[in-house]
């Protein structure tokens, strides 16, 4: 019988009969939505405003998102280990007031630099206190229910995605983007940095639970299927960071994170520009990004679902199958009922690679070691994926349009397929992993 070394507060908690995992998923699901801000489709409804008013190219624009996933990447080598021995609250909660600081510093900024700062800063500490830790956290409380619990932060992320942009269009048309950032400020505090303190917590066995609410003794808790009994197998031997380092497992979902980082930040960034210079309507761009961030958002529960039933590599396969798909249709859209089209079919494709992008590692090699064994990962994404928007800038403003941009995504996400083909779960000593 577990002995719980602290107690959840009554007064937070007043559910006796629901598991507490299920309240870490819930807070990772508003903080998710409360930092959108720093993700490219809420980001690409500022880059026209911003560019117009300050005369700004998209270039000058993009390169802040490139600076805050580079540092993000940087950081999270730092915060992983300490996520996986402290837990997630301390840092969480820090890391939301520092990002409401900074979106302060947006709405009052003046030149090029104070963007790349302040947004990079933004970003960085987003990606690796508030994403990643709620990634941990995730982690910790659940194995076999941990798709469909990772499904709920994934739905906030992309639901805000969806929302926030059309939240944001009547202060940014009827005052500026600089009310809207000031409005952002405000609600990361009280979305972010409020929710992170009050109920983040490490591990279950810190109160006397055990990971999805299983009962110590209780049979219809264990694990059934091969796929339960695999899992249940990885978190009983969890890989250490070195460990992972050695299977070809671990280098090529490097390969994958890095390559779809590379063009799925790009073009959540630059679709939205793409279609206005298409002839699309400002608004009806942004409700463009409305249509892939609600699709994501609704596709993320029946993903984790999958993934709770099958091996993440296989969901990731066709999210890459679908990513690709997608770029072909963008190029090729002209009307408004083309660029629905890429935001059903680029959306569905977020929807699983979210729910990716938080479990491939812990789903590969345990909840241990996943900040670490992430943070081991960052330096090397961290060179490959901030590049794409970027580049992409770059792209448009020497040729004129995304075209070329949308060819090469297209590769990536090829690439990242025929990494995940090869990705067969590693063996762990006695353990066959690959079913």
């Amino acid at each position: 019988m577990l002995i719980p070394q602290k107690t959840i507060p009554t007064l937070l908690w007043p559910f006796k009969s629901l598991y507490y995992g299920w309240g870490i998923a819930a807070t990772s699901m508003i903080m998710a939505f409360a930092t959108v801000q720093l993700y490219g489709p809420v980001l690409s409804v500022f880059v026209k405003p911003i560019g117009d008013e300050m005369g700004w190219s998209r270039t000058e624009i993009a390169f802040a998102f490139t600076v805050g996933s580079f540092l993000g990447s940087m950081f999270t080598t730092a915060t992983g280990r300490f996520l996986d021995r402290r837990g997630a609250r301390m840092i969480s909660t820090l890391a939301a007031m520092f990002i409401a600081a900074m979106l302060l510093g947006l709405a009052l900024m003046q030149s090029p630099w104070h963007m790349w700062v302040f947004f990079g800063l933004a970003r960085a500490v987003s990606i690796a206190g508030v994403q990643l830790g709620a990634t941990v956290a995730i982690a910790n409380w659940f194995i076999q229910k941990r798709g469909r619990a990772a499904a709920m932060g994934a739905f906030g992320q992309r639901f805000g995605q969806a929302v926030v942009p059309l939240m944001l269009l009547p202060l940014i048309i009827g005052l500026s983007w600089r009310y809207a950032y000031l409005a952002l400020s405000i609600s990361t505090l009280l979305l972010a940095a409020l929710p992170a303190f009050l109920f983040l917590r490490r591990r279950p066995e810190d109160y006397g639970m055990l990971p999805d609410g299983a009962s110590p003794d209780g049979y219809r808790d264990q694990p059934q299927s091969p796929r339960e009994i695999a899992r249940a197998a990885v978190d009983a031997a969890p890989w250490t960071v070195r460990e992972a380092l050695h299977t070809r497992a671990f280098w090529l979902i490097i390969v994958t994170m890095a390559t779809i980082s590379f063009a799925q930040t790009a073009t959540n960034l630059h679709a939205a520009a793409s279609f206005q210079e298409k002839g699309i309507s400002f608004a009806a761009s942004a409700s463009i990004v409305f249509v892939f961030a609600m699709t994501s958002a609704v596709s993320t529960f029946p993903w984790g679902w999958l993934i709770d039933r099958l091996h993440i590599r296989y969901v990731m396969m066709v999210s890459a199958t679908l990513y690709c798909i997608s770029m072909f249709i963008i190029m090729s859209a002209t009307t408004y009922l083309g660029a629905v089209g890429f935001g059903v079919v680029f959306g569905t494709a977020a929807g699983a690679w979210t729910l990716g992008f938080r479990l491939l590692i812990p789903n590969y090699f345990g909840r241990r070691s996943t900040g670490a064994i992430r943070g081991a990962s960052a330096p090397i994404i961290a060179f490959i994926g901030p590049v794409g928007p970027t580049l992409a800038g770059v792209i448009r403003d020497i040729t004129g349009n995304y075209d070329l941009a949308f060819i090469i995504f297209a590769g990536v996400f090829a690439l990242a397929f025929v990494a995940m083909a090869f990705a067969k779960p590693p063996t762990h000593g006695t353990a066959a992993l690959s079913v």
